[in-house]
């Protein structure tokens, strides 16, 4: 029986670095060799979503295996940019690596922190500090949440980092007053302008409301709408063993049905 043959890689968290270079080499794969930033774009964002649904899933094989395709994405860009002369993978890390000892005092200096919320509050401080010596002393702390996150995990970003430096509801009682508000307003609107700003305002004081009673809206949207699939196949599938659709239901039999499924 022949050896296994060794695999083409050292072990360690280099070996995909090491697969990477070796793929984007003269002699090597054509479609890796013809990425570029922007073509592996939506890669990037598929695996990104992809392990979140493993993390939602609780299953450590399925999030081992999508940390490995965020990791594949991360060394692709590294590798690209290493063969611009641009930067490299090890000055990505050491790069990382100091801005989480600066950002971190209480950990690596002699600064202490009460709890994570005055961490994040440094954290904030920090960043406005190295932002100065950028000169970019107009920046906005809402400025460094990125507009091309989707809009709920936007809109959370936005509120976080404006808490962050003291601007927020005084209790999560005060924020679902607030959505109430919206919602009363929504319910007055006239007019399709109107009501697109203010279902926008009722959406917005949601994520707010999520927020500050520690959900986040985007998992709890997620789970909701999980509950949602399944409850409505299992409706539609009762349904279809009666020979019958949604369609054919009144109001009130829909209901019943849909009640029926738990």
């Amino acid at each position: 029986m022949p050896e296994p043959e060794d695999p083409p890689f050292s072990p360690g968290v280099g070996a995909i670095f090491e697969v990477v270079a070796r793929l984007r080499a003269p002699d090597g794969c054509p479609w890796d060799r013809e990425q570029t930033h922007e073509s592996l774009r939506p890669y990037l964002l598929e695996e990104t979503y992809e392990l979140l649904e493993a993390i939602d899933s609780g299953d450590d094989a399925k999030i081992m295996e999508e940390l490995g395709d965020v990791l594949l994405q991360v060394a692709m860009h590294a590798e690209i940019a290493a063969q611009q002369g641009r930067f490299n993978a090890m000055e990505v890390s050491e790069a990382v690596a100091a801005k989480m000892v600066v950002r971190h005092p209480h950990v690596f200096g002699s600064t202490s922190a009460a709890d994570a919320d005055e961490v994040l509050r440094n954290w904030e401080h920090q960043k406005a500090h190295e932002a100065r010596k950028a000169g970019r002393e107009n920046e906005s702390v809402v400025d460094r949440v990125p507009a091309t996150l989707p809009a709920l995990a936007w809109a959370l970003g936005l509120q976080k980092r404006a808490a962050r430096v003291g601007f927020d509801f005084a209790s999560p009682l005060e924020t679902a007053e607030a959505v109430a508000e919206e919602a009363r307003e929504l319910g007055e609107a006239a007019g399709a302008r109107e009501t697109f700003d203010e279902l926008g305002d009722l959406l917005f004081a949601i994520v707010s409301l999520a927020r500050r009673l520690k959900v986040n809206p985007e998992d709890a949207l997620r789970v909701a709408g999980q509950r949602f699939r399944r409850r409505f196949a299992e409706t539609e599938a009762s349904l279809r063993k009666d020979g019958v659709t949604f369609g054919d239901l009144d109001p009130d039999e829909k209901a019943r049905r849909w009640k029926a499924t738990t």
